[in-house]
């Protein structure tokens, strides 16, 4: 064989390898794009095809529904590539119609833990004048204190009056860690008469300024779109009760690279601004009843919920009251991972409306939780912003919070 012929002969096999590789790749990119599951509104069209390169075989998952797979509450589509290699199968649930009213509105947030949160560990001094740290590597930062000698306590009062109540005899703590329960013993250290200390930091409330994402017809709301975590420790804070307060928004620090921006507010804590009850903190927000109000206060302007299949990269809009009245800000989706792992940051956003640009530089703290709208339906809510471009941030697909209140 001629050195030619064997040059041909190379790189033809370089140009199947490449073109392989070329498909390989392609085939893990068309994958990544198509949802593990979905929800469909009835009576709305399944989305298109997701490639030409891609079939799709629709499996009813009811047998009597064979003949009709939309006749189901439920079904499966299978994707092969090219039609001979399996790709994916998606399960997709078929619901009614969803509408709620959108907010953009800041509300003020009052939480209480459900008994008293670990910060961490100290020093004390003793009335000896030495140094003791009595609790170090027996409790840690995360750790909730829900008794003390089998009396149970919600405060920090309730925790430093049942120590000093113990005279300096040894205490035991009931903590949950993790979810699970377990016990601890420590030494209290008198630190002056008829005072003990266990050298520990605590916590049992926490108080911000969010945004409210929309209300159900029947009063229930949904804010913030990413749950209440406490600074210190990260740990997202488990809440005996709650309140949304009024809020009137004063003052706005833009966001600048490297320092994400923030709206201060004047929150009134007394029961006449009292605009509804928190009933969970979770991943997705917070979530509970909103009062007549708070209600009344938005109008009755409903909007669908567009699901996470419905949403395309393009022109957008989020609603804000930043301003003092509420508008519609345009905005970019940028990205859209409808497989990604973090709840709070399925959608990836850039502020483009030069008004808002202008009041806060894009996304600033305290907007988490405004209503991401796209063709007419409300698809997500804001929750985090870039922290070296504040023109960007993330957003949570509207279904997540959706699974959190009775529609």
């Amino acid at each position: 064989m001629d050195f030619r012929k064997k040059y041909r002969l190379f790189l033809s096999g370089i140009l199947i390898l490449c073109l392989a590789g070329l498909g390989v790749l392609n085939y893990i990119q068309i994958r990544d794009r198509i949802p593990d599951s979905y929800i469909q509104t009835e009576g709305e069209a399944r989305p298109d095809r997701v490639s030409p390169l891609v079939t799709e075989e629709v499996k009813a998952d009811m047998a009597e529904a064979s003949a009709n797979a939309f006749a189901s509450d439920s079904y499966t589509i299978s994707y092969k590539y090219l039609g001979l290699f399996p790709m994916k199968e998606t399960q997709v649930e078929i619901r009614d119609p969803v509408y709620v009213i959108p907010g953009g509105i800041p509300i003020g947030i009052y939480l209480e833990t459900k008994g008293v949160l670990i910060i961490d560990t100290g020093t004390v001094t003793g009335m000896d004048g030495l140094n003791y740290e009595p609790a170090l590597r027996i409790v840690q930062g995360g750790d909730y204190i829900r008794a003390v000698n089998g009396q149970e306590i919600m405060e920090k009062e309730e925790l430093i009056e049942a120590v000093n109540d113990c005279g300096g005899e040894e205490v035991v703590l009931d903590l949950e860690r993790d979810g699970e329960k377990i016990q601890v013993k420590l030494n209290a250290v008198q630190t002056e008469e008829n005072a003990y200390k266990l050298g520990i930091w605590v916590r049992d409330n926490t108080q911000g300024i969010g945004t409210l994402t929309f209300l159900t017809e029947g009063g229930g709301f949904g804010a913030l779109g990413h749950g209440i975590n406490d600074v210190d420790t990260g740990t997202l804070l488990q809440p005996s009760e709650g309140k949304l307060y009024d809020t009137t928004i004063i003052n706005i620090h833009k966001g600048e690279a490297g320092t994400p921006g923030e709206l201060s507010g004047l929150i009134r804590y007394r029961d006449s601004f009292i605009c509804g009850t928190i009933a969970e903190n979770t991943e997705a927000g917070i979530f509970g009843s909103a009062s007549s109000r708070l209600i009344d206060s938005l109008g009755t302007e409903m909007l669908q919920a567009g699901y996470k299949q419905e949403i395309e990269p393009g022109k957008a809009w989020i609603r804000s009251s930043v301003s003092g009245e509420v508008k519609d800000y345009q905005v970019e989706i940028v990205e859209v991972h409808r497989n990604e792992e973090d709840v709070n940051k399925g959608i990836v956003l850039e502020v483009t409306d030069p008004e808002l640009l202008e009041l806060t530089g894009g996304i600033v703290q305290g907007m988490s939780g405004s209503p991401i709208i796209q063709n007419g339906k409300i698809v997500g809510a804001v929750t985090h912003v870039f922290v070296q471009d504040s023109a960007k941030g993330f957003g949570i697909f509207i279904e997540n919070m959706l699974e959190h209140v009775d529609i």
